[in-house]
């Protein structure tokens, strides 16, 4: 079954030859400069991409004319008389599936083009197999076209917490049981859409960078608690990737050597002291019963001695590893993310004491930010590299997400 079948075979908005999909074009990078840094006046967007005013008025027309570019009503400063008309994106104008992916259940989002989501979904999955997998992620689309309720997707994002390589093969993915799953393809085959898949922390980092909280700056770090321990890093204005990215590096930074033990054996690492799943596991022997998440935050803010000794635990541990990124990566800001992050506010106290006792009297405060806590956080990730293979992520020296598409 076909995409536009499974969609109600509602019609693609615009053509396939629109400017924005022609890959490496000048209207492709002037595109991406709009998404990223509009709303943005001609001359500003000319200094970017070197252009001249003429050069750049040609490479726009199309972009206008096919409404994905739109003249904005908020006039700008400009010479006396000459009102200024700066551009945007329509975000409306396409929308793209971001699905991120646990061993237990596929979450989806439907978003328009800065990441804004637009509607949820979620199916829980029967099993492992490749194919099971994707018929959750094909039913997530489904659901999500039915609320949405225009024409299909622009494009699909999917996250996996693992190794991925070529932006489609999910080399190892722990949570899933995987070993050489060519999920790209399979999805693209299945759905009829081009499909990006991504590594759910360096998904997560790029969609703060665009389009976030890291929107803006040129060097700043993440650091997300969830399941696991992410960590990425974006320096002049680009995500840092190499060969390990999607390891997983930050899993296990020492952090307290009289600290607990991960399932691998680290004593005191990141894992052992933030991932969700051993703070649930500590409270809950403490009160000798079962205790979700959401639980040991609320004990601990009621000052329940077990929940908050640990929380608090887990807030040092959490300001160290700020502070240690702070200082060696040099970045201007340490952005906090992921499902787990909520333990922040319940043990800012603890958190801000380790950040600054690691930290130079003399160097320039952390700023910290602060994301939302909640799981879809990690399909907007998906989404977002969705959106960048659409568009294009172009310069020197970017290894940005590919896209398989359908044969």
């Amino acid at each position: 079954m076909t995409t536009d079948e499974r969609l109600g075979e509602r019609p693609a908005e615009r053509p396939a030859d629109s400017p924005v999909d022609r890959p490496s074009s000048p209207s492709r990078e002037l595109a991406r400069e709009v998404l990223v840094h509009g709303p943005i006046s001609r001359a500003e967007l000319a200094v970017r991409l070197g252009l001249s005013a003429a050069s750049l008025t040609r490479l726009s027309r199309p972009l206008l004319d096919a409404g994905w570019l739109v003249e904005t009503d908020d006039h700008v400063g400009g010479a006396v008389g000459r009102p200024v008309r700066p551009l945007d994106v329509r975000v409306g104008s396409a929308w793209h599936v971001g699905v991120k992916l646990t061993g237990e259940r596929a979450f989806g989002v439907a978003t328009d083009l800065r990441a804004a989501v637009l509607a949820e979904a979620t199916v829980d999955l029967p099993g492992h197999d490749p194919s099971q997998v994707v018929d959750a992620v094909v039913e997530v689309v489904g659901r999500l076209a039915a609320v949405v309720g225009t024409a299909p997707p622009d494009a699909l994002g999917v996250t996996v917490g693992g190794f991925v390589a070529r932006s489609r093969v999910a080399v190892r993915a722990p949570f899933l049981g995987w070993r050489d799953v060519d999920l790209g393809g399979l999805l693209a085959a299945a759905t009829g859409l081009p499909v990006v898949v991504e590594n759910d922390v360096v998904a997560l980092v790029e969609a703060e960078h665009w389009f976030g909280l890291g929107r803006g700056l040129d060097r700043f770090a993440v650091v997300t608690t969830g399941a696991g321990v992410g960590y990425g890093l974006v320096v002049h204005g680009r995500q840092v990737r190499t060969a390990d990215t999607g390891l997983g590096l930050g899993a296990h930074v020492p952090l307290d050597p009289a600290g607990p033990t991960c399932p691998e054996g680290h004593v005191g690492c990141s894992t052992a002291l933030l991932s969700t799943g051993s703070v649930v596991a500590r409270v809950g022997e403490a009160l000798g019963r079962v205790v979700s998440y959401d639980e040991v935050l609320a004990l601990a803010a009621a000052d329940e001695p077990a929940a908050r000794s640990v929380v608090d635990e887990a807030g040092r541990a959490l300001g160290r590893l700020a502070g240690l990124v702070a200082d060696l990566a040099m970045v201007e800001a340490v952005v906090l993310g992921g499902e787990g992050i909520g333990l922040v506010d319940v043990a800012r106290a603890a958190f801000d004491d380790a950040l600054a006792s690691g930290r130079d009297p003399a160097a320039t405060p952390v700023r910290v930010l602060v994301g939302e806590s909640t799981f879809d956080v990690w399909a907007r990730g998906a989404a977002a590299v969705a959106i960048q293979s659409r568009v294009g992520v172009v310069g020197p020296g970017h290894d940005g997400p590919g896209v398989t598409r359908p044969r």
